[in-house]
């Protein structure tokens, strides 16, 4: 058996197949080429979908279910993305529209949602009951299993840890909130953190392993700073550290997962990051005096898993 993912992105649009041990066997995929009419991208959606099952050496009808994991607002028991900037979709039956394509029923979930679900069942997550997972990217992004069911509250539009306030009256937030998580632990915040030690700290390392332009600045300059002993990169990953676990620790009180993963470009740190996060935790978590605790873990599939998780939606919502 097979199934194929769709993950719907503002700059590229990748499918792969999917096989019944959650492996990608072959992907696809075109620039999303945004803004342009819903209808050119369904149509390219549907081409690279194509595409994958070719590369697979199958026929479409050996596809079981297919799923998309797109941005935005989703309504997934009708199959319509409410509401998505990114986009330029609002209200739009985007399972209907593939399915008239290809003539496969299609599901439909946010996209930070199908990737926590790739990794609860083919990841970080395997075989626990309930499980959360952080994604640090150009947002801070979560998803939140309980009972081996996603979690997105009453209207779809729960989970959005991101823009919890974690700092009263802080940094502008995008979503017209100040002090959101996002704007402290996202891997955007990591960068302007990162230029602001350098206009600080003209002696620092990072200056040199930037070339000397601050335009240069990525989501590792800090670490690396750090790893060749540079006070300031030191001090940026010090700080940052702490604005993570402040969010982490607020997520662990709420719902005591039996684990929470942490994803995105920054998770590559591995144990360079997991660790103090995990010293942090354990320090000021409030359920400090029980015997079972939530496990934290980096996750395990990369941009894999967006596409094995909406690959297997219809387990959700069939």
């Amino acid at each position: 058996m097979y199934c194929l993912g769709i993950d719907l992105g503002g700059t590229n649009i990748v499918a792969g197949v999917v096989d019944e041990n959650y492996k990608i066997i072959a992907t696809a995929k075109t620039k999303t080429k945004t803004p342009r009419p819903a209808e050119e991208i369904a149509d390219d959606m549907a081409a690279v979908a194509l595409q994958a099952i070719k590369k697979a050496n199958i026929d479409i009808s050996q596809v079981k279910a297919m799923g998309v994991g797109s941005p935005g607002a989703i309504d997934p028991k009708n199959g319509i993305v409410s509401y998505s900037n990114n986009l330029g979709f609002e209200n739009l039956p985007l399972c209907q529209m593939l399915k008239d394509r290809l003539g496969v029923d299609f599901y439909i979930e946010n996209d930070a949602n199908a990737a926590a679900y790739g990794e609860y069942i083919a990841g970080a997550g395997k075989g626990k009951d309930s499980f959360i997972a952080i994604t640090l990217g150009t947002g801070v992004g979560g998803g939140i299993i309980i009972d081996g069911k996603l979690f997105s509250g009453s209207n779809y539009a729960g989970a959005e840890l991101g823009h919890t306030v974690i700092v009263h009256d802080g940094e502008q937030c995008t979503c017209g909130r100040k002090g959101c998580w996002e704007t402290y632990a996202s891997a955007t915040a990591l960068i302007r953190q990162t230029k602001a030690a350098m206009l600080l700290n003209k002696d620092s390392l990072m200056w040199e392993l930037t070339q000397n332009s601050i335009e240069n600045v990525s989501g590792i300059t800090a670490f690396d700073a750090m790893r060749k002993g540079d006070a300031a990169g030191k001090m940026v990953v010090d700080n940052y550290v702490k604005y993570i676990s402040v969010g982490i620790i607020n997520t662990i009180n709420i719902f005591q997962p039996d684990v929470l993963c942490i994803g995105g470009g920054v998770s590559k740190e591995g144990e360079t990051i997991a660790a103090p996060i995990r010293a942090h935790v354990e320090s000021e978590r409030y359920s400090k005096n029980v015997s079972k605790q939530t496990e934290i873990k980096t996750a395990e599939l990369g941009n894999d898993a967006g596409i094995i998780g909406a690959a297997y939606l219809y387990q959700l919502y069939q």
